[in-house]
Formats: C-alpha cells, structure tokens, sequence
C-alpha cells in the first residue's frame, strides 16, 4: 500500500514536469556568476612607502590619527620601511608623545623578531634601530 502511493506520487510529480519544464540556467548568468578579483590598480612598495610618510608628515596629524596609522601598518603584518617608521617617529616628536614612540619601537622590534625579518635600507645593508634615534 506504501509501495503505491509512493508510486502515484513519483507519477504525479513526474507528469507536473513535463506540464511545466525547467530551463537550463543560461551561459549569460554562469558567466555574470564569476567574480573578477584582479579589478583595481596595483599600489608599488615606492607609491605605498610615500602614501605613508605623507601620511605621517601631515603637520595637523594627532594623536588618533597616529595609533590610527600604526595600528593599520600592524594590520598589513609587515615590518615597515625605515623612511615610515622615522616620519611616525618624527610625528610623536611633534606631538611630544613618548608613549606612542615607544609604542612604535616595539612593534618594529617584536614584528621583526617574530616574523624573522631583517629591516633593509635603501643601501642594502641591514638597518638598525639605533640609527633612527
């Protein structure tokens, strides 16, 4: 009895298709359905050091700004150009905030440690911290 009303369902659905046929998805919507990831220009190392240090070298930045910056280069997980960390730097001197520049040294020094990175100058030559001060 289960057998048959399973049977009369399959039937009755299987009639209601050929009443109303489903069409294919068409190539025009799998085509729309691809997402495009390389859209946007490309910033270089050069165009993204300079967005920095003018970041950095604003004369009305403040402190907000400040930890805004460093906590969005932390973000990135890099070790930040040398002529970056000087114009953070140099931007705590202005602000006579000591507590962010150390906050800045640290974060070099652990992001260096951690990541095993070697902070390299223009030069070629390993940099160092001691030459920022």
């Amino acid at each position: 009895m289960l057998a048959a009303a399973l049977r009369r369902c399959t039937a009755a659905a299987a009639a209601r298709g050929f009443l109303h046929p489903v069409s294919a998805p068409s190539s025009a919507a799998a085509v729309q359905s691809i997402r495009c990831y390389s859209h946007g220009s490309h910033e270089t190392d050069e165009e993204f050091d300079a967005r920095w240090v003018t970041y950095f070298n604003k004369p009305d930045i403040d402190a907000w700004e400040l930890r805004k910056g460093m906590n969005t280069l932390v973000g990135y997980d890099l070790v930040p150009e040398p002529k970056i960390i000087d114009a953070a730097l140099r931007a705590c001197r202005r602000l006579n905030d000591f507590a962010s520049a150390v906050r800045i040294l640290e974060v070099v020094k652990v992001g260096t440690i951690m990541n095993d990175f070697k902070v390299v100058s223009e030069v070629g030559g390993p940099y160092h911290l001691s030459t920022l001060v």
